[in-house]
């Protein structure tokens, strides 16, 4: 690649950067729904044309904020180690649970797309793309279970129990609803992976 080329590819890189943190921002104003690539483009400092040159809706700029995310999760439960697959077990979806906790902007990306109970804005496939990074993300999880001899399907259902469970304490946490119980959700969370290991045991 030609210096040229290189410096045009590090400014689109750069300019990329700052709308998506612009579009961020504005997400988390409002929502999905109620935000506007034009609202977009003004807090990024840039014109609606320069916007609509790197992405072609304001869903493609959301999935790639949340493609990015999901890499960063995937890194997180896929380099939880342990002795054995109970350990492994607890340490993934641990990492899981910790990625979320300490970054409430990356959980703010999974709320963002809700309105009300349904989903809206994303078009099937990115729906897809991003289905298929979720599930990589608890792929370390799903892979333990089986370690345990639980058969794919049963180990696929456990999986989802054990993200609907975290998901739950997340959002009671993210929105200190929590308080009300006078409880530590991660430890919350922690006690239900026990239980899962002891009766896998």
């Amino acid at each position: 690649m030609s210096q040229r080329a290189a410096r045009k590819t590090a400014l689109a890189t750069h300019k990329k950067s700052f709308i998506l943190e612009a579009a961020q921002r504005v997400f988390a104003e409002h929502g999905l729904e109620g935000a506007t690539m034009r609202a977009i483009a003004l807090e990024a400092g840039y014109t609606a044309g320069a916007i609509y040159f790197h992405y072609a809706s304001k869903e493609e700029i959301y999935a790639d904020l949340l493609d990015q995310s999901l890499d960063r999760v995937i890194a997180a439960t896929s380099s939880a180690k342990g002795r054995d697959a109970r350990a492994r077990l607890r340490a993934a979806a641990l990492a899981f649970f910790d990625f979320y906790a300490d970054n409430p902007r990356d959980l703010d990306l999974g709320f963002y797309l809700v309105h009300g109970m349904r989903p809206a804005g994303l078009t099937p496939k990115l729906n897809r793309a991003l289905n298929d990074k979720l599930l990589a993300s608890l792929a370390p999880v799903a892979s333990a279970l089986r370690e345990l001899g639980l058969d794919e399907e049963t180990a696929r259902h456990e999986t989802a129990s054990l993200f609907g469970h975290c998901v739950g304490l997340l959002l009671l946490r993210h929105t200190r609803r929590i308080r009300l119980f006078d409880a530590d959700p991660r430890a919350l969370f922690a006690t239900g992976l026990d239980r899962l290991v002891k009766a896998r045991a």
